[in-house]
């Protein structure tokens, strides 16, 4: 299963694409496309897979210099 940052980057790349391509018809296809994997992004629960600092805990708790 890919994860948001994946289809994000997917979705950037279609938009800029888009922007060079000198025919019409292909730059609507790829904004289309573009939308479709933001929709998919925000109707699946994917998780953020993206980098996160070393000091940030997966459940949510802050960490304290005590321990």
């Amino acid at each position: 299963m890919v994860g948001r940052q994946y289809l994000t980057r997917q979705a950037t790349t279609l938009l800029k694409f888009a922007k060079t391509v000198t025919d019409p018809n292909i730059a609507a296809v790829l904004v289309e496309k573009a939308a479709e994997l933001k929709s998919q992004m925000d109707e699946s629960n994917l998780p953020d897979k993206s980098p996160r600092a070393p000091d940030v805990e997966r459940n949510g708790s802050p960490r304290t210099l005590e321990g």
